[in-house]
C-alpha cells in the first residue's frame, strides 16, 4: 500500500467469540484501509480463558500499518473503498463494548467485536471519524447505552 498513508485511529482491547475460543483483535484504521492485527487467542473454558494479547497489543502499537500487516499469519487488511459500516455499541456495567464493521468485496462481511476489561471506550475515536472526508462513504456511528 501506499507509504504515505496517514493513520486515522488504532482500536485497542477487543475480541472475536469464536465457537471453542476468544480471538484477540487489533484495528489500525489509515485513509487508505483498514488492517486487522491477530495478537493472540484464549479457550473460552473459565480454567483456560486470559487475555493472551498483551504483547500483540503492544507490537502492533509500535508498528506502522505496513508492518502490522506482516505481525501474523492472520493478518489482514480492508481497503476502506470497501468499508461500509463502523458501528459502536457503548458499553455498561452489565454489558460489554460491541465494535462491528461491514464491507463489500466478493461478497458482504461483517465483524462484530466485543471490548476487553481493559478496553476503554472508543467513542471520542469513532466520532473523529465520522469527520474524516476519506470515510465521508461509510456509515459511522455510536450507540449509547441508556438505563431505565
Amino acid at each position: 500500500m501506499d507509504s504515505n498513508e496517514t493513520d486515522l485511529a488504532r482500536f485497542t482491547g477487543w475480541f472475536r467469540r469464536r465457537p471453542t475460543s476468544l480471538e484477540f483483535w487489533e484495528l489500525v484504521v489509515t485513509d487508505s484501509r483498514v488492517v486487522w492485527c491477530f495478537v493472540g487467542e484464549s479457550f473460552k473454558s473459565l480454567l483456560l480463558r486470559a487475555d493472551t494479547g498483551e504483547r500483540g497489543r503492544r507490537e502492533v502499537d509500535r508498528a506502522t500499518p505496513e508492518r502490522a500487516l506482516t505481525l501474523a499469519d492472520r493478518n489482514f487488511e480492508v481497503a476502506l473503498d470497501s468499508i461500509r459500516c463502523v458501528r459502536l455499541r457503548e458499553g455498561s456495567r452489565l454489558r460489554r463494548a460491541g465494535l462491528t464493521v461491514a464491507w463489500q468485496e466478493n461478497d458482504a462481511t461483517s465483524v462484530e467485536l466485543y471490548g476487553t476489561r481493559s478496553q476503554e471506550s472508543h467513542a471520542d475515536i469513532v466520532r473523529a471519524l465520522r469527520e474524516e472526508p476519506a470515510l465521508s462513504h461509510i456509515d459511522i456511528a455510536v450507540e449509547t447505552t441508556r438505563l431505565p
